[in-house]
């Protein structure tokens, strides 16, 4: 259950209007890295979480502010949106080229499918796409994918930020990024916690450790010449699993066979050893 109040999270009042900014916005809304995802994400991380208590909850009360960041965003739009396309608009529109293309920047799809207002989709018109989501079971899997949710999510309004100078749309933008700021380090308090309850390995999934071929399991493959990856942290010394050390391996030998595929059905016509020079063969049957 939900509570709704018709109170804003946060002010979301630009000093003006401005359709085009209001379709650059859009991603905020409906992107695959904006709030309509990580609201979503997280709900059904936390409907679908196994275990009572602190974890769950932290999933659902983030998940339900999220819902208000939609909430904020949307009404942004909306105000951007405020007279256009009116005829008033478009009066000044006739004396004024730049009003003209300001206009011309907007969404078609604000003004003909809602009327003004926001749409689920992005700042392109592609609707929101449920596959956009991460929502596994697995808590460690899922905490780290929303900390890159919120990373991309952060990264994305920053550079919105700096696209407007409007100084009410820049007030709900710092808004938004200290949110997001708080929310990685919220993710990854809780994958540190995870890691201290015993409930999940430091890698995700820690079952089949036995099983996978162990001597893959730390050596980095390099296949390149003057490059630095081997001074990076993970070209030795111990992986963060505290199991295994890195090593690094120069020009590897490949394990598999030639990436050959398998004698194509003759039906799909695709070309192979078999039809070639069929034509010729063909030609010289006629003649």
């Amino acid at each position: 259950m939900f509570l709704h109040t018709s109170r804003l999270q946060f002010e979301a009042k630009p000093e003006r209007p401005d359709a085009h900014y209001a379709r650059k916005l859009q991603e905020l809304i409906g992107g695959a890295w904006g709030e309509m995802t990580v609201t979503m994400q997280y709900l059904f991380q936390g409907w679908n979480c196994r275990i009572e208590g602190k974890y769950k909850d932290l999933i659902m009360d983030v998940a339900t502010e999220e819902i208000g960041h939609v909430e904020m965003l949307s009404t942004m739009v909306a105000r951007l949106l405020e007279g256009a396309p009116a005829q008033t608009t478009a009066a000044m529109v006739d004396k004024d080229p730049v009003l003209a293309a300001i206009i011309g920047g907007m969404d078609p799809q604000q003004a003909i499918v809602s009327g003004g207002g926001p749409t689920l989709s992005d700042s392109n018109g592609v609707p929101w796409n449920g596959r956009y989501i991460v929502a596994s079971g697995n808590l460690m899997a899922d905490f780290r994918a929303n900390v890159a949710a919120e990373a991309q999510g952060r990264l994305q309004t920053a550079r919105l930020y700096h696209m407007s100078d409007d100084p009410g749309v820049r007030a709900m933008l710092k808004f938004n990024l200290a949110r997001d700021t708080a929310h990685q380090n919220m993710w990854l308090a809780a994958i540190e916690e995870l890691q201290e309850d015993g409930l999940e390995g430091p890698v995700t999934p820690s079952a089949l450790f036995d099983e996978e071929y162990q001597e893959h399991a730390s050596t980095i493959w390099h296949n390149s010449d003057g490059t630095a990856g081997p001074e990076g942290r993970w070209a030795s010394g111990p992986a963060p699993d505290g199991m295994r050390e890195f090593s690094y391996k120069m020009d590897p030998e490949p394990l598999g066979d030639k990436a050959s595929a398998p004698k194509p059905d003759p039906l799909l016509y695709a070309t192979s050893p078999e039809n070639l020079g069929l034509i010729e063969k063909a030609i010289k049957k006629l003649t």
